[in-house]
Order: C-alpha cells, then sequence, then structure tokens
C-alpha cells in the first residue's frame, strides 16, 4: 500500500476502539461492491473501449472537482468543460490546473477518493502536487492505453458485483443491450429516471410528452393512457435490468386525487395551460402514481428531494446542467409523504428509499418515518454528505430511531467510474468506526457488530435493490 494512504485512516485516534475499528473493517473490505444507483456512462461497459486520458477521466467529468476549482475563479472553459474532445495538449494543460491546485482539496472528501485512484488504481507513489503532475499524466495515460485499464477489466478488478447506471425514460438502453448480449458476465444494469414525464416543469417535459405516444404506440387524450404508455416503459426498462425507478423533484409533495380531479389536472398538464400549483399538483399525484406501478411491477423507488437544481443560471444558460450548482435546500417530509405512505405505506410489495440534501430532517423525520412504515427505508448520507462526517452525523441521528435495518447501506451516486473503490471503502471503514464505538461502550458485542458491518456492506443493499 503506498505510504501516503495511512492503513488507519478515518479509524479512532482510540486505541481500543481502533483495534476494534479495525477487526471489523478486515471482515468487510473484500466483499463485492454493490453499487445500486449511480450515473456512470453504459457505452463504456458496451464498446469497452480505453479511456482517453487523465483529464477527462478524472476531471472534466466530475462535478466534485472542477465546482471546487471553479469556486476559486478557475473558469469552467479552462479546465475543458464544454470545449469538445480535448487533444492531449489541451489535456495537459487542465491536469497541470488541477494539479497546481489540488491543495484546495485539503479535507474534502474528494482528496480521499482522489488519493486512492492515484495510489490504488494507478499506483503512483508520492502524493500529486505541481512537482509530480507531469510524471502523474504520463503514468496515468500510459496506463489508461492498456488493455487491464479498460471498463470491463476495472470492474472485474474492482470486485464490482453490479452496478447501476440511470436513464430517462425514452432513452433506447442500447449499450444496455449491446452489454447483455455480450459475453462478458459483468452485471450493470437501468435505472428508470422517468422526471421528464412526471414534471410539468422539466426543462424538457413538453417534447417527452409528445414523444412517449409515438414511442409507446399510444393514443394519450386521458390520464389513464397517459399511464399506460409510462407501464409500457417501465416494462422495457425491466427487460433490460432495471430493478429501480429514481424520482427527484424540488420537493417531497405527493398527492392523491379522486379520479375525476386527475383527469382535470391531467387536460391542464396536456394543454400546457397550468399554474405553478398545478404542476406542484401534477408531481404529487404521479409520485403516488409511480409508488401504485412500483407494486404492480417491484421497482424499487428512490426519492431523492432536497436540491436546488442549476442554481447559477449564467452558467447553467452556457454550459447546461449537472455543473457543479446544485444546492441542498429545505424539505418537509412527514406532511408531505403522508397522502402516499396513507394510501401504500404499509403494503408489502413496496419499497421506498428516502434520500436527501437536508441533514435536519434526519432525527426529526426522516428516521421515525422509516422506522415505523414497512415500505419506507431511510436512504444513505447522499450527495454533499457523501463524506466521512456526513456519514457519522446520518448514523448517529438515524440509527437511534430506525435502527441499521430499516436502512439500505451505501450507495455511491456518481459519475466518477474510477472513485467507486475509494467511496466504497470510505463508507466501510466509517461503519466500522460507528459500530466500533458501540462496542466500546458495551452496547453490542464485536460479533453482533461484524454481522451489521457485513449487512450494511452487502445483504441490505440487495435486499432493498431486489438484486438476490
Amino acid at each position: 500500500m503506498s505510504s501516503y494512504l495511512h492503513p488507519e485512516r478515518l479509524f479512532s485516534s482510540d486505541p481500543i476502539q481502533r483495534q476494534i475499528a479495525q477487526n471489523i473493517y478486515q471482515a468487510i473490505k473484500d466483499l463485492p461492491i454493490v453499487s445500486p444507483h449511480g450515473h456512470t456512462d453504459p457505452s463504456w461497459f458496451a464498446n469497452n473501449e480505453n479511456f482517453s486520458n487523465a483529464a477527462e477521466l478524472l476531471i472534466v467529468p466530475d462535478h466534485y472537482v472542477f465546482r471546487m476549482l471553479y469556486s476559486q475563479g478557475i473558469g469552467l472553459s479552462e479546465l475543458g468543460i464544454g470545449q469538445g474532445k480535448l487533444s492531449l495538449e489541451q489535456s495537459h494543460k487542465v491536469w497541470k490546473i488541477f494539479a497546481d491546485n489540488y491543495y484546495l482539496f485539503r479535507g474534502t472528501p474528494s482528496r480521499m477518493w482522489l488519493d486512492y485512484v492515484f495510489a490504488e488504481v494507478f499506483d503512483i507513489a508520492e502524493p500529486l502536487s505541481k512537482q509530480t503532475a507531469d510524471q502523474a499524466f504520463e503514468q496515468i495515460n500510459q496506463q489508461l492505453a492498456q488493455d487491464n485499464f479498460k471498463p470491463r477489466a476495472l470492474f472485474d478488478r474492482f470486485n464490482i458485483e453490479t452496478l447501476a447506471t440511470t436513464e430517462q425514460p425514452l432513452d433506447d438502453l442500447k449499450h444496455h443491450k449491446k452489454i447483455q448480449q455480450s459475453e462478458w458476465q459483468g452485471r450493470v444494469i437501468t435505472t428508470f429516471r422517468p422526471d421528464n414525464l412526471t414534471d410539468p416543469e422539466h426543462p424538457k417535459f413538453k417534447e417527452s410528452f409528445r414523444a412517449l405516444g409515438a414511442l409507446t404506440n399510444t393514443d394519450i387524450d386521458h390520464f389513464a393512457d397517459y399511464l399506460a404508455a409510462i407501464k409500457k416503459r417501465r416494462e422495457y426498462f425491466i427487460e433490460h435490468g432495471a430493478t429501480a425507478s429514481d424520482h427527484s423533484h424540488p420537493s417531497a409533495f405527493t398527492a392523491d386525487l379522486s379520479d375525476r380531479d386527475k383527469e382535470t389536472l391531467f387536460q391542464k398538464i396536456r394543454s400546457l395551460n397550468y399554474s405553478p400549483e398545478d404542476a406542484l399538483m401534477f408531481r404529487g399525484q404521479m409520485m403516488t402514481e409511480m409508488a401504485a406501478m412500483s407494486i404492480e411491477d417491484g421497482l424499487t423507488m428512490q426519492l431523492h428531494h432536497g436540491c436546488y437544481r442549476n442554481h447559477n443560471a449564467p452558467l447553467y444558460q452556457k454550459f447546461g446542467t449537472d455543473k457543479g450548482a446544485d444546492l441542498p435546500v429545505q424539505v418537509e417530509f412527514v406532511k408531505a409523504l403522508q397522502p402516499l405512505l396513507s394510501k401504500f405505506g404499509n403494503h408489502p410489495d413496496l419499497t421506498i428509499i428516502l434520500f436527501t440534501l437536508d441533514e435536519t430532517t434526519y432525527s426529526r423525520e426522516i428516521a421515525p418515518l422509516a422506522g415505523h412504515y414497512p415500505a419506507l427505508k431511510a436512504g444513505p448520507a447522499w450527495w454533499f454528505h457523501d463524506s466521512p462526517e456526513g456519514m457519522t452525523r446520518f448514523k448517529e441521528q438515524v440509527i437511534e430511531t430506525a435502527g441499521f435495518y430499516n436502512t439500505v447501506g451505501f450507495n455511491d451516486d456518481t459519475r466518477a467510474f474510477l472513485s467507486i473503490p475509494a467511496r466504497h471503502d470510505v463508507s466501510r471503514r466509517i461503519d466500522s468506526n460507528c459500530l466500533a464505538r458501540l462496542v466500546a461502550q458495551h452496547r453490542l458485542n464485536e460479533d453482533e457488530a461484524i454481522d451489521v458491518a457485513i449487512d450494511l456492506t452487502y445483504h441490505l443493499v440487495n435486499q432493498a435493490y431486489k438484486f438476490k
């Protein structure tokens, strides 16, 4: 192991707790990786072509990385964002900017993930800096050109058992088809993300609405027609491996309208003559409809709430989505989810995993809800809170009320393929450390803690997403 990755990182400085954490970690560190939700590109695994170079792989597509640099006055264009395919010379310039400013990542989870990638994936012996930048760039590029650094080889090397990507509901899933038809045994599956059909205020709602009917050969004149067409797309995704859907609305609001009111609302949406209040009500009703469909077809629902997307309007207009300007907002869950949960929250065939960027709701709302409703699980610390401190806060605020077994383990939710083993390693170390504290306080014995760690790492995620 590289000398700059300490083997006891993230464990307590207390010697008793640290030894217990080491024992727990040894039991889980080599378990297969299950990545149930993320945004890696399925074409990587379908085509299995070599990645181009260090900058285009590790910097350009990763908003965790470039948002920090942007916050310090480095323009996205300087980092190759929105520039199309970069030449090797352009990529080298981007890499130099990144390396010169690598100190900005001190203390952040991005620094931990990147250090792991450099040391464990590329076997780079020294920390990245202005002085080591050129050598690291050359070494990474040389390795990326080799067959054992192609996507499928890395997938196998990382010991990934299941990897879920995310696609919009009208996607043809051609890359997933190609993976399924190949001789490769890696399990890469899709996830159904219907926001552009369930949210009238989504930028692509209008075009998606019109395309849905043609794609499903359905005349969409009434709400029942609309639901039938969406069910067809869900079936198509299930045929291509999907076990889950993913929903990300501005709020957690749900609704349970009468059939008459649903039809009246739908006609407003269909005519594009609706108010913001109508859009909110439609989103809320569609969440309840999605739950009903999940009971029928078995897709696990993921609700990702608490995000104000594209906050930096000029940046969005110039560069588009996912440029580091999506920010946490306050969210209310107890009242918002009551219509959906009152109707379906007790159903044995429904699983809803609830994520949020609003940490203040963990102990006040999410843990009590997940600790009661059979259909509801507390999703792990997400996005800005996918960090050692964020994971620890999640455990401290959720477990005492909901318990470990109303959670679903870890979820890396990343576009950065090479960071997946790094993120899972951080999660396993934090789980080990948190459980070691309970053992040291004589609240669990060590055998129990190891059982819980194995469940958090492997079994709970497979159960929640119905992988096994």
